[in-house]
């Protein structure tokens, strides 16, 4: 008779926990498959749009201002730089969203 009492106040503890962990997961849903292919898409977007933009500017300034060099080449460049970063940066984001999520957990 002398265990029960002490199993009783385990077996809240562990009923609490499992209930606070079931509550914590409705909140912060792990991410499914449609969730990484839009951020992949998002990603791509953000490399493609800017990159197209400075070809499509670029070879505007070539047909209205012709030089010795070829602004088409000078602004796609410019804009994968631009893309490139611009995708960094989203996925640092993600990165440290993920991250906080982690150690939200842990603790």
């Amino acid at each position: 008779m002398a265990e029960e009492p002490e199993k009783k106040p385990d077996f809240a503890r562990q009923v609490g926990a499992k209930a606070r962990r079931k509550l914590r997961a409705r909140r912060h849903r792990t991410p499914g498959l449609w969730f990484g292919l839009g951020m992949m898409g998002l990603i791509g977007w953000s490399v493609v749009v800017p990159t197209l933009l400075g070809a499509a500017i670029g070879y505007w300034l070539d047909q209205h201002e012709p030089g010795q060099y070829s602004w088409t080449l000078a602004l796609l460049m410019a804009g994968l730089m631009l893309g490139c970063f611009n995708a960094w940066y989203w996925v640092a984001r993600e990165d440290r969203a993920m991250r906080d999520e982690q150690e939200d957990k842990h603790e």
